[in-house]
This record gives structure tokens, sequence and C-alpha cells, in this order.
């Protein structure tokens, strides 16, 4: 019974307000009708402006006599507000495209045919980062459309804006270096040196800071009858950023060693980084640092490695997986090393570049710091590399060798003469300009390549991304010959193992003792 009276009620109230409802119900239809059909008008029938709508639609609702609800009123106010909304969020619709030249025979019977360039095959300039590199000095790195650097002749202008608005803007040529040796794909390192005639940034008022642009310029270059030039904010300083330059700039720097690895990308076996790590750590000493750029290689497992060093204050890992977006050579590391040297190049006094299945090593008599300071003459010195074998080991290993660390099993030594093997490289990063993977063409200072019995590295090729045991070949000689290579013991690296598991322990703890391949 009280149900039939709630029906009966709320036909009632229906019925009573049946105009009101009609007359909403029609202007919902038509305000509706009226957004679609905006959608498909050309720009130049658009509404001058969305508040005419507001107007042209409110103008016969207060002539309208038959409204005699308020909340029908304000029902239909709210609507039109929504559609003024609506309309004012549709962007413009873009310029038609030009159109097509198209072939044409001239007065002397010649056809000349026409071409219709669509889209861009590669950026002008892709930033990466910049950095103050004194008074009157700043690096840019990025990437740059190969093709354009090898067949064009780009430019680049340098203008600091000061943050002072009593000092006028400075514009200088910057100077282009391309340190990746012509190794390049679709685009190519670019490290653009802004070197100003006078000091920039330290205002007599105080008033410290700027900005720091750059003007590409193609000149021509992939499209001759265009000189397009592209500006860009590459540095934007603070007062406090100069500041902070300033005090790091005139301290001693803080790390004795600092490490610049290379992108790390694929599917990396932890257990090879945590011997890298804990080996290199104890070899570097307290004051060191390492700086692993990410490019794809740090997953779950590499991760939980780095995690202990990261938190103890050794590790800085930068995540860099967007470069892999632009085609560049290996994963972009010149791009990357050239980052990290003037990111911290007046943090470290000395910056170590080679890859994580290369260890660095010194004679017992010696360490690391003695063997930099008497290299302290030159700016770059370079490492003699020792190649191992990644799969032979020894036969008294056999049962117990997936309980021994890489470097620890893998002691034959590729003995081969007569080939010129890779070497890596240390430098002093504040006489550097730019840098390169093997070496740097572009220091300030000597260059030795002297260094055979002072200093060398182990090189244990295609282990760093090994999963499985490496032993797959036990052998009981210190000599054998492989597909005419030669291989001789070397236990230079497997008697020191035990000293560095010792070390890894006392640092970290256990954290790392379950650690998989």
């Amino acid at each position: 019974m009280t149900k039939e009276k709630e029906r009966k009620m709320f036909v009632g109230v229906v019925w009573n307000c049946a105009a009101e409802l009609k007359l909403l119900l029609t202007a919902i239809l038509f305000l509706f009708s009226l957004i679609t059909i905006l959608q498909f008008m050309p720009s130049r029938f658009s509404l001058s402006s969305t508040s005419n709508l507001g107007t042209c639609v409110t103008a016969p609702s207060i002539s309208t006599s038959t409204i005699t609800t308020s909340n029908t009123v304000d029902s239909v106010s709210i609507l039109i507000s929504a559609v003024n909304n609506v309309t004012a969020n549709i962007p413009p619709p873009p310029p038609p495209p030009p159109p097509l030249a198209k072939d044409e025979v001239l007065e002397n019977g010649v056809v000349k045919r026409a071409f219709n360039p669509f889209g861009s095959a590669a950026y002008n300039f892709i930033l990466m980062s910049a950095y103050r590199g004194g008074l009157d000095t700043f690096a840019v790195m990025g990437l740059a459309s190969k093709p354009l650097h090898v067949y064009g002749k780009p430019s680049y202008t340098c203008e600091w804006i000061p943050n002072n608005n009593n000092n006028k803007s400075i514009n200088v040529s910057g100077t282009k270096i391309l340190p990746d040796w012509g190794y390049g794909r679709v685009y190519t390192v670019l490290v653009v040196n802004c070197t100003f005639p006078v000091p920039v940034g330290n205002s007599k008022n105080n008033t410290h800071g700027g900005k720091l642009l750059i003007h590409a310029s193609t000149n021509g270059g992939g499209e001759t009858k265009f000189n397009m030039t592209d500006t860009f904010v590459a540095l934007t300083e603070s007062e406090q950023d100069f500041t902070t330059f300033i005090s790091t700039f005139s301290k001693p720097p803080k790390y004795d060693f600092l490490y610049c690895g290379s992108s790390l990308y694929g599917n990396l076996s932890p257990q090879r980084v945590r011997e890298w790590l804990a080996f290199h750590v104890r070899f570097f000493g307290e004051k060191s640092h390492f700086v692993i750029h990410d490019a794809g290689g740090v997953h779950e497992g590499v991760m939980a490695v780095l995690k202990p060093w990261m938190e103890k204050g050794y590790v800085t890992l930068q995540d860099i997986r967007d470069q892999e977006r632009f085609d560049g050579y290996y994963h972009n590391q010149f791009l990357i090393v050239n980052d990290c040297l003037h990111k911290y190049r007046f943090q470290a006094k000395w910056m170590f570049f080679f890859d994580v299945d290369e260890f660095i090593f010194v004679p017992k008599k010696s360490t690391i710091k003695s063997v930099v300071d008497s290299l302290s003459d030159y700016t770059q010195f370079t490492i003699e590399q020792m190649p191992m074998s990644n799969k032979l080991c020894l036969e008294e290993d056999r049962g117990k060798s997936y309980r021994k660390w890489g470097f620890e099993k893998l002691v034959y030594k590729d003995v081969k003469r007569g080939i010129r093997r890779d070497r890596k490289y240390a430098v002093q990063p504040r006489n550097v300009i730019a840098t390169g993977v093997h070496m740097s063409q572009n220091t300030v200072g000597k260059t030795t390549h002297k260094t055979e019995g002072r200093i060398k590295y182990f090189h244990y090729h295609g282990t760093i991304a090994e999963h499985r045991e490496p032993c797959r070949q036990l052998v009981n000689t210190t000599t054998i010959t492989i597909d005419q290579t030669p291989y001789e013991v070397d236990t230079t690296m497997r008697d020191i193992a035990g000293t560095v598991k010792r070390f890894e322990l006392k640092m970290i703890g256990s954290t790392l003792q379950r650690t998989r391949q």
C-alpha cells in the first residue's frame, strides 16, 4: 500500500513539472547538437569568443515566460557554463599543408622536376647536460645528427644572459668537439665548449648566476635553401648554484678516485657485478666513488648487489635508459662518459674509465696511490690489458668451482703476441675537455702509454652476461693452446680472492652471500 502511494506521488510530481522537463530536455539536445557541429566547422566560421555562445543562448532564456521554476533556470545556466568550458578547450585546427610543388615545363622545353620534403630525419641537437667548467667556460653535452656533421658545417653560438638585468648578454662562438671517433650512427656525440672572453655569472652587486643559451645553426646542411637555427636553454644557474660551484672549484677534490662507468645493458650476472664491485672498492679505498649508468642492465638481481654499496655511499646509480630512443653508437656510451667527466670534474683527483668485466691491478709492493703519484706529471695514462680465458679452469677445482668467484677460477691468460690490444685509461679531470672510451684526445697536458710493470687490467671478456658456470673446460697443465691461441696459468687474481671476500664481509656483512650467477 505504501509503495503504491509513493508511485502515485512520483507520477504526480513528474506530471506537474512536465513543461519544465520538456524544455530542459529540448535545451540539452539543442546544446549538444551545437557542440557536435562546432567541432566540424572550419576556423573561419568559428565563434569569435566563447562568451558569444553564452550571450546567444542566455538571451532567449530570459525572455521565455514559461520557465517559472528557479531550479530549471539554474540547470540551464550550469549547462551553458559547461558548454562554454568545452568550446574553450577545443584546439584550433592545424593550418592546411602547403600545396605540393608540381613538375613544370619551362619555356626552353626543359621539364623542371619537383621535390616535396616531409618530416625530419633527425633532431638538430639532443641536450643531455651542461656544466660550468670555470668562471668563463662551460661544456654542453648532447647528440647531434651525424649526417649533418659529416656532410654539413653546423655551427653553435653560446649566449650568456645574466640574472642581473643591468648587465648585457654576451655571445661567443662555441667550439664543437666530436669525441666518438666517427663511431656514431644516426646520431653522433657532440660536446660544445663555450668559453667567454670575461668571467660570467659573478655580478658586482652579488646578483650571481644566469642562463646559458645555445643557438644551433645548420648552415644549409641537409637543406641548402634554409639556414635553420634552434635556440634552447642549456643551463639555468641560480645564485646558489654559482656559490656551490665556487665552493667546489676552490676546495680540494672530495674523492681521490672516481670511476665513470659506460652504459650497462643486457642481462648481467649479479654475481660477476658483486665480485667486481667488492674488488674495486677495496682496491681504490675509502676516498673512492663509483658512478654506474643503467642502460637496461640493472635488473632486480643487479640492484640487490649495488644497494648495500649505495647505502655505504660508494655508488651512485644513474638511470639513462631514455637515451635508447636515439640511435647512437653502443648505447651512447661516448655521451655518457663525457657527461660523467664534466659532472664530477672538480670532485675527483683521478678518474678511471674501464668496464665491469675488467679488474685493475698493481704489483704487491705498490698501491694505486703510489702509482698515480708517480704519474702525476701526466694528465692521462693508459693501462695495459691482460686478456683472460672465459672458460678454462684448473682441474683441481673440479666439483668445487661453483663456490669460487669468477676471477678466482678463470686463471688462464692469453699470451698470443703481435696483437694490438685495447687499453683503458685514467685522467686528471681538471685538464680534460672531452673524453672517449679507450682514451681522451682532448687534454691539456701530457699523455703516457709507458705504464707496463706499474699498472695493468685483467679482462674477462664475455663473462659479465654469463649466468651459467664459466668453467667449461678443466685443464691439468700450466700451458695449453686452443684454437691457435696459447694460454698459460696466471694466478695473480686467484691469490687475492680470499682477501677481497673477507673485505666484503667486513664492509656489508653477509647480505650478498646467496647472490646467484
